[in-house]
């Protein structure tokens, strides 16, 4: 384990680093922190920290910079997160009690993550295996075309429209309403297949061929992969780093371009106590190896549903991030606990 000493010439080199993204020198740190040692020690600290990965010089006769290591040691040392000041959680807290349903959640959320951290903005859509059907109903648009609708417990709203070759009898669909709110209703998502199971089998034979129609929509709303849904903010921010990214900046929009590489970017952070953050080539994709990812879950209660979070480059400000990407989902997790 690291000299607490020498853990607090790693953090200056960070802090500083982030700030001016330009190699630090021991003369620097003497001038802008009081460590409270000569600047002999300081150079002895570092060429330690050098040999040991944590930092390295990019030039000959250049500071140093952190390595992936040396954040990763940062970020698990962190003493303390840096707090959001309180216009700033008035401001969140009134940004997104505004929205309307939970499309503008979404967006509202991801708009204001990529505004505090001026970083890329992730946001994942609830996931529908891990909610519960709050409301099923079955809405008439004309005599042989129904509406199937599913709301659940986080806001999403599914549909289905469901054609038939002749009117459904009007009886009919209020019993199969009626059955179907009484064996779907708080039941979670991933038992639907089982709850319908033998649902027509309650019906006359006559009947049986409209209520699998309406079965078989039902299904497909359970089994639809509608849980790739991730809406992406402020890629407009990478621009603004310039030079200072070690590696081209297409690679990472590249990436970002995928879903599958945002599902399993957000897919990491599953503890709901606790933020996730992966450094540089602690991300499995290549074009993301100059970057950091900071991901916290929220949802009901301590249930997580889905996962948040921001991408930046590897000199980010860690404690910053981190607290914004913590304030935002507790927020989002108190909309779902009161809708």
């Amino acid at each position: 384990m690291l000299e607490e000493r020498r853990l607090a010439v790693l953090r200056a080199i960070v802090e500083d680093y982030v700030s001016t993204h330009e190699p630090v020198g021991s003369k620097a740190l003497v001038e802008r922190h009081n460590l409270g040692v000569s600047p002999a020690t300081i150079r002895n600290d570092m060429a330690a920290l050098e040999e040991e990965g944590f930092i390295a010089q990019p030039h000959t006769s250049a500071g140093r910079v952190p390595t992936d290591l040396g954040y990763r040691l940062f970020v698990d040392r962190l003493s303390t997160v840096k707090p959001l000041s309180p216009p700033e959680r008035r401001a969140i807290h009134r940004f997104l009690d505004e929205a309307v349903d939970l499309d503008d959640v979404m967006s509202r959320t991801v708009r204001l993550l990529a505004q505090i951290t001026r970083q890329v903005a992730l946001v994942q859509y609830p996931s529908l295996t891990r909610s519960s059907i709050r409301h099923i109903d079955l809405v008439a648009l004309t005599p042989s075309r129904l509406i199937l609708i599913i709301i659940v417990d986080t806001g999403r709203v599914e549909q289905r429209v469901i054609e038939f070759t002749e009117p459904v009898n009007e009886q009919l669909l209020a019993d199969v309403r009626a059955r179907l709110v009484a064996s779907l209703s708080g039941q979670p998502f991933a038992s639907v297949p089982d709850a319908v199971e033998e649902f027509d089998t309650a019906f006359e034979p006559v009947d049986r061929p409209t209520v699998s129609a309406i079965v078989t929509a039902v299904l497909e709303c359970a089994r639809e992969r509608t849980d790739e849904r991730v809406v992406l903010g402020g890629t407009a921010h990478l621009a603004r780093y310039g030079e200072a990214f070690p590696i081209a900046i297409q690679p990472v929009l590249e990436a970002l371009e995928e879903q599958v590489v945002l599902l399993r970017l957000l897919g990491e952070s599953t503890n709901p106590a606790a933020v996730t953050v992966r450094i540089g080539h602690e991300n499995p994709f290549e074009g993301l190896a100059a970057t950091s990812v900071v991901t916290a879950t929220y949802g009901r209660g301590d249930q997580p549903v889905a996962s948040l979070g921001v991408v930046g480059p590897t000199h980010m400000d860690y404690p910053g991030n981190i607290a914004a990407v913590q304030a935002v989902a507790r927020y989002v997790s108190r909309i779902l606990d009161e809708q």
